[in-house]
């Protein structure tokens, strides 16, 4: 999750800021059992859901990185603004390491390559400088809006100021669930589709990567966890192909192009499956 072209020692400051913000978060969570109340715990999943659905699922990875479907820049803007609060970095750096990653699958230049080992690609890789230099193919598309800009010039300013209104609603227990809990869980859960979506569970295509399908991950990720189908059709915005594939993130879609909201909604061919499924 790094910025575009920074000095090495602003690398290494921001590596060792986020490897020391990720430990916190963690040690905090230690608190979690003496500051549990109904509506900490209320916060902490009504803010999973806003943060990982609405903001990561739905806008981050199939609006911005793949151009899965169109929504009004109000709509597109406010979803790509629950997604910061995701602790995920700004839209323009996850989606240039995200599309890095489709670009270089399982090999040597993918930002959380599952070759290089579990951990790697689970937790090591966020503390890594992404080499930009790799590809010219990325496209820069939202380095070209200023909202996104400013989301990146601003981006840990808005994680404070969330941190402080839980705080100031409901004291350390909203902090605790609605800050730390939260967004502790929903690292290791999208994590998890870097690191166990491409070690364990099922491949149904014909790839050249290792991704998988895995229900117990797709569990905690609103459909991510149908990692196999969206790297053989990543420009789907649906990822549980099957109608028994729970995708929380594709109902959503669905109801919103269904309300003239979303709109361009791309789906797989029946002739592409076809030439990816296996015997």
């Amino acid at each position: 999750m790094c910025e575009r072209g920074p000095t090495r020692e602003k690398e290494q400051d921001r590596q060792k800021k986020l490897a020391l913000l990720i430990f916190i978060l963690h040690l905090l969570c230690v608190f979690a059992p003496f500051q549990i109340n109904k509506a900490a715990v209320s916060i902490c999943i009504i803010l999973y859901i806003i943060t990982g659905l609405f903001g990561v699922t739905i806008s981050y990875h199939r609006n911005l990185s793949h151009k899965s479907f169109k929504l009004p820049k109000w709509l597109e803007y406010l979803f790509a603004y629950c997604g910061v609060h995701a602790f995920q970095g700004n839209p323009i750096a996850w989606v240039n390491t995200h599309r890095y990653h489709h670009q270089f699958v399982d090999t040597e230049k993918d930002p959380h390559s599952s070759i290089n080992g579990f951990w790697f690609s689970h937790l090591i890789w966020y503390l890594q400088e992404i080499d930009e230099s790799a590809s010219k193919m990325i496209e820069r598309d939202l380095e070209k809006q200023t909202f996104y800009r400013f989301l990146r010039k601003t981006y840990i300013y808005h994680l404070i100021a969330l941190a402080v209104i839980l705080y100031s609603m409901g004291g350390a227990p909203f902090f605790i669930w609605g800050t730390c809990v939260r967004t502790v869980i929903y690292l290791h859960a999208i994590s998890s589709a870097n690191s166990i979506c491409h070690i364990w569970g099922k491949r149904p295509w014909k790839t050249n990567n290792l991704s998988t399908n895995n229900w117990v991950v797709n569990l905690l990720l609103f459909g991510e966890g149908w990692h196999s189908n969206h790297h053989a059709f990543e420009y789907s915005a649906r990822m549980g192909i099957e109608w028994r594939q729970f995708d929380p993130g594709w109902y959503v879609i669905v109801f919103l192009e269904a309300i003239g909201v979303a709109t361009d909604v791309k789906l797989p061919s029946q002739t592409h499956m076809q030439k990816l499924a296996k015997d």
